[in-house]
């Protein structure tokens, strides 16, 4: 019998329908991908999943039970979010059994030593390296990852384990660490339903798949002889040439350099040193901890350098100060987008117009008129696909947010502009667009540096490609020429340093 079932199932809201008449079945024992864009409707279906959004029409069945009759099923769905949702001052063992009355310890008085012997049988069980007494906020991410798993899986009456997103922001390592814990879970009989846009976690972990397009249920396919583009077909509803390239045509000036950076050190990382030329795109590969992010956010002056110096067009860039660095003509864009890129709580409008205030003032006074027009052409360039501008941005698709924030950038006319992880949980038809602008920017003149953790995105769009570990720069490379073996080598530290580019 299906451990869960979904029919007929619809939600709307003003002015949009994000799931039109959805079905969806779960068998125990299987990982079910669920698949589509984003704005397909995966967020909304699993919050109905969850019990956290009740659809207008449709039924949802937990074990044969009329869940939305009996709200307590819903206890038996446990939900791992794409963010860390845990208390970080808090030990281990608190975060594992909050709330304490669910898990059995919601007593007058609490056993911290109960507490912690329990929950060292779920460390062990789900290979958490941490202690039960230790604080959350002093464990890796990874670990906290997998506690919060743990935490969904310590109750009894848990049937169906749903997982969003669970690799943004782990290695290599850590994910085949967390793809052993999954499949353990799924022969022990758990129904698990995995959300990921990286194709080579899909092919490797799913069993079956469930496709929504535009709120609408595609189809459920088994994965076995399914491909790579035809899954792609069927989530976009066309087809994306998955060898396409996206560097900057035409020939680049050597001796045109935008950015030198000599002996930069600062947090985490030291003595970086590498040039970007305007109208490149140079990538930054490494693994998660290697110090990217930290580079770039030191060269814009979120961070203050401990020694170096940053030269943008010959011109020191002062330390420690982001203003000076966006004056010049430079603009980060964070790997934290809900963090460090929208602003949540204002419309599309005011996040794309916030940037360009100055430009839209009248006898110092926003003109309502400029800044209807700043907007309307910057939603229009980059395809920023919302019902309307007053929309709070919050409720658009990670991948229609970072296009609104690719256009907030532009919209100053920046001569470098940093992407920092900028497909981050975004559909591959959403990424391929990110490209395209990256692409035709850097063919407009800007000099783009790309962070990523992914080597085929690298491979994509780079022209040259900076590799980083422990801190340091271990080579620098001619994408076109260089093999993705010598690219590995470098970012785990077996390769020494080399410039061929």
């Amino acid at each position: 019998m299906a451990v869960l079932q979904v029919e007929a199932v619809r939600k709307s809201y003003p002015g949009v329908v994000a799931l039109d008449h959805v079905d969806l079945t779960l068998e125990p024992g299987k990982i079910h991908i669920l698949a589509g864009e984003n704005g397909a409707g995966k967020s909304t279906l699993i919050k109905t999943l969850t019990g956290l959004v009740t659809p207008d029409e449709g039924t949802v069945l937990i074990e044969g039970q009329d869940a939305l009759a009996d709200h307590s099923l819903f206890s038996r769905i446990a939900y791992v979010p794409q963010e860390l949702n845990l208390f970080p001052s808090m030990t281990v063992a608190e975060n594992m059994f909050m709330p304490f009355h669910r898990s059995g310890f919601g007593h007058l008085t609490i056993s911290r030593k109960a507490m912690e012997a329990e929950a060292s049988r779920f460390i062990e069980r789900f290979g958490i390296h941490a202690r039960p007494g230790q604080t959350v906020s002093r464990i890796s991410v990874s670990d906290q990852q997998l506690l919060q798993i743990a935490r969904a899986a310590c109750r009894d009456e848990f049937k169906v384990l749903i997982l969003d997103e669970p690799t943004s922001s782990l290695t290599a390592n850590e994910t085949e660490h967390l793809f052993r814990i999954i499949t353990t879970l799924r022969d022990s009989g758990c129904a698990i339903v995995f959300v990921s846009h990286k194709m080579e976690e899909i092919f490797s972990l799913g069993d079956t798949v469930t496709v929504l397009r535009n709120g609408r249920s595609v189809g459920t396919y088994p994965m076995d002889g399914m491909t790579e583009d035809q899954l792609i077909r069927l989530m976009s509803g066309s087809s994306v040439q998955l060898e396409e390239k996206f560097q900057p045509r035409g020939d680049i000036d050597d001796s045109d350099i935008l950015l030198s950076v000599e002996g930069l050190t600062g947090p985490g990382f030291s003595d970086v040193s590498f040039q970007l030329r305007r109208g490149e795109i140079l990538g930054f590969a490494g693994l998660v901890g290697a110090g990217r992010s930290e580079v770039m956010q030191t060269m814009f002056g979120y961070h203050s350098a401990k020694s170096g110096r940053c030269m943008f067009n010959g011109k020191e860039i002062p330390r420690g100060r982001t203003d000076r660095a966006v004056a010049m003509g430079m603009v980060y864009l964070s790997e934290e987008r809900k963090h460090h890129g929208i602003f949540p709580l204002l419309s599309v409008r005011e996040n794309i117009s916030l940037s360009v205030l100055e430009k839209m003032k009248r006898g110092g006074i926003i003109s309502s008129g400029k800044e209807k027009s700043i907007v309307s052409e910057t939603i229009q360039k980059f395809d920023v696909r919302t019902s309307s501008v007053g929309k709070k941005i919050v409720f658009l698709s990670g991948g229609n947010q970072q296009k609104a924030i690719i256009g907030r950038a532009m919209a100053r006319r920046p001569r470098i502009l940093i992407f920092d992880e900028p497909t981050k949980g975004i559909d591959i038809g959403t990424k391929f667009q990110i490209y395209r602008i990256m692409q035709q920017l850097a063919e407009e003149g800007v000099g783009i540096i790309l962070v990523s953790s992914e080597m085929t995105e690298l491979q994509r769009c780079a022209t040259r490609i900076i590799t980083m570990y422990g801190g340091r720069t271990t080579g620098s490379f001619d994408q076109a020429t260089t093999d993705v073996n010598t690219l590995v080598g470098a970012i785990i530290g077996a390769t020494e340093t080399r410039h061929v580019a």
